[in-house]
């Protein structure tokens, strides 16, 4: 089990937090990562792209001169592919990229995402990851007090906090989800995750702290 310091905005240890086991103390399987992260890519494609065959373009319904006599090569159409305004052969029509992916396997991406970047050091918990009012320069002055100001930093938070968010919004570095939205790719793609202490004990939940609570008091 790895034990981390809990720091608040200023870079100061609070208090110290021992990161899920379930979560950041597995296996690496770098072939379930690649799958997971190759059907995200794979399913964020739109898949809009259409080009017109010959039979969709307008025009050419007659052959444009005579089959013999010509001296010229025959032709049946206008609209052929190697004319100029014609149809494109073999062209991109709309398709369905997404690639399926069970949960059970997007899971075990997930925890060795997340073991990946807990064997490098590269997680940072903070309490009360919030701010009063949305305003890029305190996003700044948290990261450097952090020291993740030239790092490529993923924060997750424990419920959509709309200060928070748009705090970071501003910042090319810097991508912000809340827990129930945490994925391998996003995961990888960063250097260094900061989690609010709360969104530690929700992940896998498929909740987030409003969620949870309101989930607590129906059982209640």
């Amino acid at each position: 089990m790895t034990k981390l310091d809990v720091k608040d905005l200023t870079g100061k240890k609070v208090d110290s937090v021992d990161l899920p086991a379930a979560w950041f103390d597995g296996p690496v399987n770098v072939p379930v990562m690649h799958q997971v992260v190759t059907a995200q890519l794979a399913s964020a494609r739109q898949g809009t792209h259409k080009t017109k065959t010959r039979g969709e373009v307008r025009g050419g319904g007659r052959k444009p001169w005579r089959q013999k006599g010509t001296g010229r090569a025959r032709q049946g159409s206008i609209r052929a592919p190697q004319w100029i305004g014609g149809g494109v052969a073999h062209g991109r029509v709309p398709k369905d990229w997404s690639i399926r992916v069970n949960k059970k396997v997007k899971r075990a991406a997930l925890r060795s995402a997340l073991s990946d970047r807990a064997l490098a050091e590269a997680i940072t918990v903070v309490r009360d990851l919030a701010f009063e009012a949305p305003r890029t320069k305190d996003a700044v002055a948290a990261l450097d007090a952090l020291g993740h100001g030239e790092h490529k930093v993923l924060i997750v938070l424990a419920d959509r906090d709309e200060a928070t968010i748009r705090s970071f919004r501003n910042l090319p570095r810097a991508h912000t989800l809340v827990v129930d939205q945490l994925n391998t790719h996003d995961v990888l793609a960063s250097d260094v995750i900061v989690f609010d202490e709360a969104a530690l004990e929700l992940i896998g939940s498929g909740r987030r702290a409003s969620t949870a609570a309101a989930a607590e008091e129906v059982e209640a």
